[in-house]
């Protein structure tokens, strides 16, 4: 059984260690034949730095270490190419001049192993004289290969000034590819998001994008048909673990590890199951979220605390091209930013209209994303921490399925509670979204603004045996009211959010089911100040 190459990147190691390696050669021949200068966009984790190294043996001529893969058979002939690979998130960018002084020192390490005479200072000028020196010393053009591009960017994401200091240096520093091209063979660019790619390599005009090309659309990742090829003696071994006692057979092993870990697809029909996670999983024999553990989100969690919103609307939602290949830092939108960092993926593609962009329906990929993913969120609405937040979900879980709402209410205060006077936002939706938030962590099967034939219900949750249909409302309230006139308010707001439920018919779509339907009402005035009227309707309800 071959073992698993857990945070190895480098394509010798894994070959010569007899590691497991998904075989992803053929679609590197295609690349290296049918393209000069590409881009590539994948999440974190996804396996880009060992597609870059791989590429790297190829082009440095090393056939024997192929053997048993699909190039090795191929008619490709393995000439040798010099070839610079720079990694990004190797270089240090807490300033733009630690950024210049760090790839600066990166590429004289280079310039002194292959003993040529370059004394320039400035980085785009070191890396310019590099391919024209490694082109003419070996007599063939260079192989340029850019892994985290955006790495300098991203890190400062949250400090528009650094962020954009730092873009100013590597676009002169990714610039001087553009005049470069008789010098070089190949050239390969990966980074998580696409926008910072338009403004970087503005200057690139034969740079292709292959981030959506159906054919390259699983280049990285672990395709589903493949799991018992690459990892069927795993699984099999797996069926004598205390852990997975219960399970009957393999197959039932194998639901559960496409339940946590598939759902990935960048052409909406391929699936990818991701390999960080997969390898985890088999290393540790157990089920956990170790992609989402293994880097904290803290950019994307700022950005939905800015505009909660969105976090309700992320379930099937449609997103164009254009809006990947947004530009501006400061404004980029959540959804897109979510989709390019793995928290999003395609799920369907829908038959093109004449003359339009492409849409895109994306959803939260699986299981594993989507249960840490809601945690985090509701911990960073509400800044509760994740241990609070946790013992929430225990308590509303509870609540919940024995139909006890007020229990349920006790706890919501207690969350509201904690959310500090800075962050706390005096809309609808803000409340909304916090709420929609405590019900996915849960697990529970909940749809956001519903539709049905009158109108969107806020929220519909279904349990084995009961119904919640729920609308919100916040009411502005002074400041300095009183008892009896919060209680005056209360009563509007809640006989304003029922009345609604009752007009519109929200409960008739689960008339029929066998289902208890509870109809439930939030009224917030603010913070911790929340009631809720409720009436709920036995299996006959009609």
């Amino acid at each position: 059984m071959k073992k698993l190459p857990i945070g190895i990147q480098t394509f010798s190691k894994i070959i010569e260690g007899n590691y497991v390696y998904a075989d992803k050669t053929e679609h590197i021949y295609k690349l290296i034949n049918e393209e000069n200068c590409c881009f590539l966009s994948r999440p974190r984790r996804f396996g880009k730095s060992l597609l870059l190294d791989t590429i790297r043996e190829v082009f440095l001529g090393n056939k024997e270490m192929f053997r048993g893969l699909w190039i090795y058979n191929s008619d490709y002939d393995f000439a040798a190419y010099p070839v610079i690979r720079l990694d990004m998130s190797a270089i240090a960018n807490e300033s733009a001049e630690i950024l210049k002084s760090s790839l600066a020192s990166d590429l004289k390490k280079r310039i002194k192993e292959e003993n040529l005479d370059i004394t320039d200072e400035i980085p785009s000028e070191l890396f310019k004289n590099l391919i024209e020196g490694l082109h003419k010393k070996y007599g063939q053009r260079v192989v340029v290969l850019i892994d985290e591009y955006d790495k300098p960017i991203l890190d400062h994401i949250n400090e528009p000034q650094k962020a954009e200091a730092n873009r100013a240096v590597i676009r002169g520093f990714y610039g001087i590819l553009k005049p470069m091209d008789e010098h070089l063979r190949f050239v390969f660019i990966t980074g998580v998001s696409k926008f910072t790619k338009t403004s970087l390599f503005s200057g690139l005009n034969n740079l292709t994008d292959i981030t959506m090309m159906k054919r390259y659309a699983n280049i990285c990742g672990i395709p589903v048909e493949s799991l018992d090829e690459y990892f069927g003696e795993h699984i099999e071994s797996l069926r004598d673990d205390d852990w997975f006692k219960d399970c009957e057979k393999t197959t039932d092993i194998k639901e559960q590890i496409l339940w946590w870990y598939d759902g990935y697809s960048w052409d909406g029909k391929t699936r990818l199951l991701n390999p960080f996670s997969l390898l985890s999983f088999f290393s540790h024999e157990r089920f956990h979220s170790f992609w989402y553990a293994s880097g904290s989100p803290k950019f994307l969690l700022d950005y939905i605390k800015r505009q909660p919103e969105t976090y309700v609307n992320l379930k099937n939602c449609e997103i164009t091209e254009a809006m990947l290949d947004s530009v501006d830092i400061d404004k980029i939108k959540v959804e897109p930013l979510l989709f390019q960092t793995g928290y999003l993926t395609i799920k369907e593609i829908p038959p093109p209209v004449p003359y339009s962009s492409p849409v895109y329906v994306v959803d939260i990929p699986n299981f594993e994303v989507r249960e840490a993913f809601d945690l985090h969120i509701l911990s960073a609405l509400t800044e509760s921490g994740d241990v609070k937040t946790g013992r929430a979900k225990l308590d509303i879980g509870r609540a919940l399925q024995a139909g006890e709402l007020q229990k349920m209410l006790e706890v919501l205060r207690g969350l509201f509670a904690s959310i500090p006077y800075q962050l706390h936002i005096e809309a609808e939706a803000y409340y909304h979204s916090i709420f929609y938030a405590v019900l996915n962590v849960l697990g529970f099967d909940i749809e956001a603004e519903v539709s049905t034939s009158r109108g969107r219900v806020d929220a519909a949750l279904e349990t084995s045996d009961k119904v919640y249909v729920m609308e919100f409302k916040y009411a502005k309230c002074p400041p300095n009211a009183g008892d009896e006139e919060k209680s005056a308010l209360f009563s509007r707001t809640l006989a304003e959010g029922m009345k609604q439920i009752d007009e519109r018919g929200y409960c008739k779509r689960y008339a029929g089911s066998g289902k208890t339907v509870y109809k439930a009402a939030f009224a917030f005035l603010g913070r911790d100040e929340i009631e809720m009227k409720t009436i709920t309707h036995r299996k006959t309800f009609e």
